[in-house]
This record gives structure tokens, sequence and C-alpha cells, in this order.
């Protein structure tokens, strides 16, 4: 028996919400000084209107260690954990902490490993995914563990922003920058680091060439495209992401594409109109 916990900016499609073996593990967003939990009963359109009619930037808050060992509790021997990077996020430390308590506490054998995710949204999720499917496959604890960290430092992620406001509001950017950014309609393409820091890969004028880049620069850094699972996730723009599918469709091709909408921790990053990719 097996557990996959996993914090709640990693959007899960339906068959693995379904799925008795996953368990989220919800963040904490506010806005304005109203908090909202970022689980099933998040409201996307709402939240983005009250981000886009507030002057300060959203928050959010990671899961509490006590969260996390509630989260270990149960029948699983194996329990794996996938939490946001721990270069964004106090959720990989919260988990790991989460860990000492409860094997402090319990003397039940049950093994846990704490992956830092080095990514984020759609990144987390192909990692739980890869976790089941070494679970699936009998491989042995230790062994998922090496092959999982094996597959994360293989992977990349890359986002394109509609809007640069989160990033003025909480300043990452300087006023001047977004207001230049936002006159010449100049969009960012963005990309992880190997430590799981955010960097910039490129920009280009208007959504449609960006996007075009970000597309480019995944196919150049990924290998073995045929045996691996590619996952766009979109805030509030499905259509788009159809889009951005249908064009890699054309150009390679890979084992799985899946979509997903954003959930709430990835929302706030990704502001309406954003996608993100994670292979």
């Amino acid at each position: 028996m097996y557990k996959i916990v996993i914090d709640s900016c990693g959007e899960l499609p339906e068959d693995l919400k379904q799925d008795e073996h996953f368990e989220t593990v919800p963040l904490e967003l506010e806005v304005d000084g109203y908090r909202i939990k970022d689980d099933a009963t998040f409201n996307q359109l709402d939240f983005l209107r009250r981000v886009k009619e507030s002057l300060t930037c959203p928050k959010s808050s990671c899961p509490s260690p006590e969260q996390y060992m509630a989260s270990y509790e149960g029948e699983a021997e194996h329990v794996y954990v996938v939490t946001l990077s721990g270069e964004l996020s106090g959720s990989y430390n919260s988990a790991v902490l989460g860990k000492n308590l409860y094997e402090e506490e319990h003397k039940d054998g049950k093994q846990i490993y704490v992956f830092n995710s080095r990514s984020a949204s759609i990144g987390e999720t192909i990692i739980g995914m890869k976790v089941k499917e070494c679970e699936e496959a009998g491989m042995a604890f230790d062994e998922i563990v090496s092959s999982t960290e094996a597959y994360i430092k293989s992977m990349n992620t890359y986002f394109v922003l509609e809007t640069l406001e989160t990033l003025r509001k909480n300043g990452r950017l300087s006023n001047l920058k977004a207001l230049i950014a936002n006159t010449l309609n100049i969009k960012p393409v963005m990309g992880s680091t190997d430590e799981g820091k955010i960097c910039q890969l490129g920009q280009a004028r208007g959504m449609n060439k960006a996007l075009e880049k970000m597309i480019q620069s995944m196919i150049a850094r990924t290998k073995n495209c045929e045996d691996r699972v590619l996952a766009i996730a979109h805030c509030n723009c499905p259509e788009r992401a159809k889009a951005v599918k249908e064009k890699i469709e054309k150009l390679v091709r890979f084992k799985k594409i899946i979509i997903l909408n954003t959930a709430g921790v990835s929302t706030m990053y990704a502001n309406d109109g954003g996608v993100i990719m994670a292979v």
C-alpha cells in the first residue's frame, strides 16, 4: 500500500483526484486580508477578480508541519510527498519537518520520502504520476526514490504570462519595466533553473510569438520526447492551451500530453491567461 501526497500547487486530473493513492495538502491564499483555502472550494474567477481589483500582491502560506504529519497517517507503508520548489515556498521544509515529527511519534516502520519538485503546478503532477508508475511496476521504495529523483533532474518547467501585474506588485519587476513591457506588448518566456528558481529564457512581442518561443525552447531541451509525458496548465484560457498542444503535436510526438486548469496557487503565479508547461 502506498500514498502520494502533493501540495495544492500541483493540479490533479480527475482520475487522480478519485485515486485513493493520492492526497492533496492545501496551501492558503490571501488577497487584501481575505483568506482562501486552495482546495475543491477554490473559485478561480472570483480569485482573479479580487487580484485584479487589489492594489497589493496576493500572498500564499504553505501547509503547516502538522497538516503534513496528518497526511502521513493511514495504512500506507510507503508515503511519497511532492512539494513546490524549495526555492519558491516553505512547503518543502514544512513537509520534511512533518516527516520528522511523524517518525518521532510513530514507530510503525512507515517509509516516507519528501521530493523537492524544483518545479510547481503540473511539474508536481507529473512527478506524482511517475511515482505511481514506479509503484504499479512493483519497484522497491529506495529504487522508486532514486528513479524519481533522476526524473526530477531531467525535467524542465516553462511559462508565459499574459500580464506582469503580479510580478510588479510583489516587487520582482519595477514599475517602469512593467509599464514598458505592457505598452510594447512584450511577453517574457520564463523557465526553471536546475535548483528550482525562476529564470527568463527570452521574450517576444505578443502572446502568440512568446508561446512559439516557449515551445521551441522546450523541444530543444527535451530528449526522448516519445518516452515522456508533457503537461500543460492554463489559467482561464483553455483554447490557448489547446492551441499550444496542437502546435506541439505537429512538431514532435510525446508519450502523452495532458491539459489542466490551474488551481489556486498556480493561478496566483500565472495570473489570468498564463500558460505553464512541464516535461
